[in-house]
């Protein structure tokens, strides 16, 4: 007959592989749509964290009071948390090109809500969100998560997060300065044709004064811009696997600032 016991040392040990996996879950790209229910997330959160719990070599933690304790469980949530908002810091850039691309278009003031984060949004960086959202799915974003966030308990362990503030910021900055760059790669073909759209409406204006060019303007606008997303959809998977490759090593970096 097979015996298994469970203590509360076991208990606690468990908690604590939990609470890093949900503060990741609730704040990763994908896992952290607003229109996945609360109750599949902490449920998703409990099923990986047993898996890790019953997988991963007992690790030794040390604590000698309920506020000890206390302050491992504020460690392990802001372990997840960094992780996860590392991940979708790079999500955003998508946002921003649609910003952009909206903007240029005539669209800016054409705002929806994207159920996805129940936050107004343009149509163009829906229309960029749900594309790219995609195409990270069939290339395994997801399995890549929960990969990387089962190995950073081999390289921080439980209790184990050293936070180097100076490496963190300059990871920060680093990024910073390239999101600008990314975003305005996504949408650099839509920005260059509208400005050869504005020199031509400009001349038209000079030559036919008589004309509104602003009723004109605003309608090619729209229907130039939307025919640009339309021949420039075959870009996208390149955007979708540089996206990922940021991802990855944002990921990483921000593991380095917590060993």
């Amino acid at each position: 007959m097979l015996e298994y016991g469970f203590t509360y040392g076991d208990l606690e040990y468990f908690l604590l592989i939990f609470i890093r996996v949900v503060s990741f879950v609730f704040i990763a790209p994908f896992f952290s749509m607003s229109n996945t229910p609360k109750n599949v997330r902490v449920a998703l959160s409990f099923f990986v964290a047993f898996l890790l719990y019953q997988s991963m070599p007992r690790q030794e933690v040390v604590y000698d009071s309920l506020i000890g304790y206390t302050i491992v469980i504020l460690k392990e949530v802001v372990t997840g948390l960094l992780i996860g908002f590392a991940a979708n810091l790079c999500s955003t850039i998508v946002a921003f090109a649609g910003q952009i691309a909206s903007m240029e278009m005539g669209l800016s003031m054409a705002s929806m809500m994207d159920p996805t984060t129940r936050e107004n949004t343009t149509v163009t960086g829906v229309y960029y969100n749900y594309i790219i959202l995609l195409l990270l799915m069939s290339s395994g974003m997801h399995r890549y998560f929960l990969k990387a966030l089962a190995e950073t308990y081999i390289l921080i362990p439980v209790n184990g997060a050293v936070l180097d503030h100076e490496k963190l910021l300059n990871a920060m900055i680093e990024f910073l300065s390239d999101y600008i760059i990314i975003g305005f790669r996504i949408c650099l073909p839509i920005f260059a044709v509208m400005i050869i759209l504005n020199a031509v409406l400009g001349v038209l204006a000079k030559v036919s004064p008589q004309l509104n060019m602003f009723a004109v303007g605003m309608q090619m606008k729209v229907l130039v811009g939307l025919s640009i997303l339309l021949v420039t959809a075959s870009m996208l998977p390149d955007a979708a696997n540089f996206i990922y490759d940021q991802m990855r090593r944002m990921v990483a970096t921000f593991v380095e600032t917590m060993m």
